[in-house]
């Protein structure tokens, strides 16, 4: 069902990118404020920063609330809300995400900070250069937008779209573009904040740092906002606080707030656009601030005197670090995906109705496949999870554990084998991100693990995450309070950048927490059979990618694989009950798994029957399923067909090894005793879905763009 309009917005006529172009690093030191200020005077347009005392913040960000309890927000409905640095981010970034809810018949709000002006040039390849115009650049990159949603909806790329005005909160205004094509809707909205100012300061990464700075808007040529507005950083969050308020988005899909540690070279550094030791642009940091920042106020606005917790999923993506992993995108996704930055791109020929051009030019035609930096040929998850946590308690019913509304949260199913849920019941621990970990007792007590914002403060305030536990009473019951782990860094910079947390329980009784730390390796924490935590220790080894997977072998071994640059990474115990130490991949040692081929992504290991471990995971640019043995024998590609996108699901049941993963069509599929079963009903999977084996047999559980669970029972005919 389309998303109401929100109030104020007014009926108009109808009518390598510049976000990610080489940047320059801030000089150091910053001239005084009131150099900055009489520079910007000079300007023409509305790319100025505004002069102010230095004020207090006059909301701060809400902090960690984790009490249990509060009502949570149920809709059966669906609205999906991306927030962007600039045009093109959900093109190069979200996709296949987005399209495939979009397809499926989600209403879609694209809100766009940054008006994507750069040094107002819309360079054409081959061409000599043009004159810069910012509010001219911004319009062309507006137009591509139009052009690229409207090929999307099914339409042609020059369909005339509804534009006009939208009035939002603190009566602050911005251009709203709207097209629909059946049950399909898509809706841009354009903030239009600089890029850049004269001195090429990074303008958004400085409104989220300091507290003096306030920035007037760009206002793009052919645009119906006729005139200039200002925002400092209580007004840019309260806008997007307002959009989420009036939309009520049930996902969202925000940029990386915290990117990876990267020291890349200088001439590497500025030929790709990140900013220095990060692998971002450092708009997508600061616009993921905001945006991370604004659904902290959203839910704490809406829980204020005893409201409901908004019912939504958060989704990060990574940006630049693409480049820096193996390709996960097979070829035929690909393609669709790079296929929608062609008339985003345009060409300076097309005859699209827009003076200021039809597109941004430098990404047209086959650019993005060719470019070199290969952000288009990966979609990366910042917190990366297998879906919800999923229990069969003792009466047969299921339970699903996740983060809904930045909170964590239960359902139930309301009989045995009913494949529906009850309402959902906080259990608090907020803000997390979306993932979650776990491991079981001996005594089945359930314990959750989860990433917590900490605290996420603009105006130089603190940034910090850290690793929380929430542990059951007893099996099937109640939980404690929830208790802080800590972070294996040190500082709250590096801090930031650590992992989802993955525990695994060993035969002893003992509970040991992994996640991926600040150098992309492996640190630890252990839980002793009396509840007592040591302290975070660094096990070494290589780079990895998050998305970690733990087991015990049938010996009672703790193995940990992730994915690394060009093999699988591999940390293990000698014996139960011994220290984990990393096993350099060695391919002519038995017992090691090295020699396993170049991973795309995530992987799952799986224990055998015969004391080893299997894995499986997808080859980098390929939909093949490849396995590997820890245990010295070779890779190798299963000779059943299983191609698909994505993490794989693998669990042993009595007749069998089963696996379940999406096909190249997002569609679930479950490989049972050699026959492929397909999901082919039910909505849209969002993300990865969780593969349980119980009494019926395999079972897939998901959520869903509505933020509710779904339950597909694959073995017993029962539709998802």
């Amino acid at each position: 069902m389309p998303a109401a309009r929100p109030a104020g917005i007014s009926e108009g006529a109808e009518s390598s990118p510049a976000g990610h172009r080489n940047h320059r690093p801030q000089p150091p030191g910053r001239p005084r404020r009131r150099s900055v200020v009489a520079g910007l005077a000079a300007l023409t347009g509305a790319t100025a920063l505004s002069a102010c005392s230095v004020p207090s913040p006059r909301r701060p960000t809400p902090t960690a609330d984790p009490a249990p309890g509060m009502p949570i927000a149920s809709t059966h409905r669906a609205q999906l809300m991306q927030i962007l640095a600039h045009p093109d981010d959900d093109l190069y970034f979200m996709n296949p995400d987005t399209q495939r809810m979009v397809d499926s018949g989600v209403p879609l709000l694209c809100v766009y900070v940054t008006a994507g002006d750069h040094d107002g040039r819309n360079h054409i390849p081959g061409a000599q250069d043009v004159p810069a115009d910012r509010p001219g650049y911004s319009s062309a990159r507006h137009q591509g937008l139009r052009q690229a949603y409207a090929t999307l909806l099914g339409l042609g790329k020059f369909t005339p779209w509804q534009r006009g005005v939208a009035t939002l909160r603190g009566d602050h205004r911005a251009e709203i573009n709207t097209l629909t094509n059946g049950h399909r809707r898509v809706e841009l909205v354009f903030l239009n904040l600089p890029m850049h100012t004269p001195r090429r300061w990074e303008a958004l990464g400085s409104l989220w740092h300091d507290r003096a700075l306030g920035l007037h808007t760009v206002v793009a040529a052919d645009s119906p906002l006729r005139k200039t507005v200002s925002y400092d950083y209580d007004e840019l969050v309260d806008v997007l606080v307002g959009l989420m308020d009036e939309y009520r988005p049930t996902v969202i899909h925000t940029l990386d707030p915290d990117p990876d540690i990267q020291h890349s070279d200088e001439a590497t550094r500025k030929k790709d656009s990140e900013q220095p030791g990060y692998s971002d642009h450092p708009d997508h940091t600061a616009v993921a601030g905001f945006s991370w920042a604004a659904m902290l106020r959203w839910v704490a606005d809406a829980t204020k005197d005893g409201g409901e917790v908004p019912g939504f999923i958060a989704t990060a993506f990574r940006g630049y670090y693409n480049r820096h992993w193996p390709k996960n995108l097979p070829p035929q996704i690909l393609g669709d995906k790079a296929a929608l930055l062609v008339p985003y791109g345009g060409d300076p020929r097309w005859d699209c109705g827009n003076p200021s051009g039809c597109g941004d030019y430098n990404v047209g035609g086959t650019r993005p496949l060719t470019n070199k930096k290969g952000w288009v040929r990966s979609t990366h998850h910042r917190f990366p999870g297998t879906g919800p946590v999923v229990v069969t308690e003792r009466d047969g019913r299921l339970s699903a554990y996740g983060v809904l509304g930045l909170r964590a949260v239960r359902w139930r199913e309301t009989a045995p084998g009913s494949g529906q849920w009850g309402a959902p019941q906080d259990l608090g621990g907020g803000p997390l991100a979306p993932a979650l970990g776990s491991a079981a007792l001996p005594d089945g007590r359930r314990l959750l693990f989860g990433l917590r914002f900490a605290a996420l403060g603009g105006h130089g305030g603190a940034n910090r995450r850290e690793v929380v536990l929430l542990e059951q009473r007893a099996a099937d019951g109640e939980f404690l309070a929830w208790q802080g782990l800590g972070n294996p860094e040190r500082d709250d910079d590096r801090g930031r950048r650590i992992g989802v947390p993955v525990a695994v329980a060993s035969t002893d009784g003992r509970v040991h927490l992994f996640v991926r730390n600040a150098d992309k390796g492996l640190s630890t924490r252990v839980r002793s059979t009396d509840g007592r935590w040591d302290r975070w220790r660094d096990l070494g080894g290589a780079e990895v990618q998050d998305g970690l997977s733990a087991v015990v072998d049938g010996t009672g071994r703790i193995h940990v694989f992730a994915a690394g640059r060009d093999t699988v990474h591999h940390w293990a115990q000698d014996e139960p009950g011994k220290e984990i130490t990393f096993r350099p991949s060695e391919p002519d040692k038995p017992g090691r798994p090295g020699g396993a081929p170049t991973p795309g992504g995530a992987l799952t290991a799986l224990p055998t029957d015969d004391g080893g471990v299997e894995l499986y995971y997808r080859k980098p640019a390929s939909a093949a399923l490849l396995t590997a043995r820890a245990g010295g024998s070779p890779a190798r590609t299963r000779a059943e067909r299983f191609d698909g996108y994505g993490s794989i699901g693998a669990a042993e049941s009595p007749n069998g090894r089963v696996l379940l993963g999406q096909d190249l069509h997002g569609r679930v599929q479950i490989l049972s005793a050699g026959h492929l079963l397909t999901r082919t009903q039910g909505t849209q999977p969002l993300g990865s879905p969780t593969l349980h084996l119980g009494s019926s047999g395999a079972t897939a559980v998901g959520m869903g763009p509505d933020a509710r669970p779904w339950i597909w029972y694959a073995e017993s005919g029962t539709p998802g």
